[in-house]
């Protein structure tokens, strides 16, 4: 999905002309944390409500602001994770969407990302899910692939994150079957650590946890 298509176009924008209190009363009533400001169609870059609020004359034109904007931004053609990213990055609830010229063409709310990426990692669909930890070089999707695909089951989506203590992968596999005990117990059977997991049988995470602890306790 890209940018373009998550365009919210009922979210103000800003021109320099605009006075500070207009820009707080504004930002208030869309309960977001920034403001576009454009000039003759231009993206100028965004004005926040803390920058706001360090004003002491309401009347004020933003224009004299200008030191303070923030340029954060993606274009048109993007795909819509980078405004994640963006978002993450400036701690902004709209991300402004431009053209190569630079022409503002509205913003990406978070609300929306956040619907987009529910979608994107097929939250809707029903399914359970398997969080395997792994070092990085024993990860392999072709094998996690196949060991899924071995129970007549397929992944709807796979997602990594690396822990920053360990440097260890952590695998997050949404499937879109709920009765995944079989599949645990294959992942089990090739050494995989399977972290958690989540289905239907959700009294079989406590026996695989008893268990665990209990092959633990005999290592010792």
């Amino acid at each position: 999905m890209l940018t373009i298509e998550l365009i919210n176009n009922n979210i103000p924008r800003l021109q320099l002309q605009d006075s500070v209190g207009k820009a707080l009363q504004l930002i208030n009533d869309f309960r977001v944390t920034h403001l576009p400001v454009v000039a003759d169609s231009k993206y100028l870059g965004m004005v926040s409500e803390e920058d706001l609020l360090d004003v002491e004359e309401e009347k004020m034109p933003i224009e004299l602001m200008q030191e303070a904007f923030t340029n954060p931004s993606v274009f048109e053609n993007e795909h819509f994770l980078n405004a994640v990213n963006c978002s993450n990055q400036f701690d902004t609830t709209v991300v402004p969407v431009i053209s190569q010229a630079k022409d503002f063409l509205g913003v990406i709310t978070t609300s929306d990302l956040l619907k987009a990426l529910g979608n994107f990692a097929g939250t809707n669909e029903i399914g359970g899910i398997i969080i395997l930890e792994m070092e990085r070089t024993s990860f392999a999707i072709s094998e996690i692939s196949r060991i899924v695909e071995s129970n007549d089951a397929t992944i709807l989506h796979l997602n990594t994150t690396i822990q920053k203590d360990t440097g260890l992968f952590t695998v997050t596999i949404h499937i879109n079957k709920k009765e995944i005990s079989s599949i645990v117990s294959t992942f089990e059977r090739y050494d995989y650590d399977v972290l958690y997991y989540f289905g239907t049988e959700l009294f079989e995470n406590k026996i695989h946890s008893n268990y665990k602890h209990l092959m633990n306790y005999l290592d010792i």
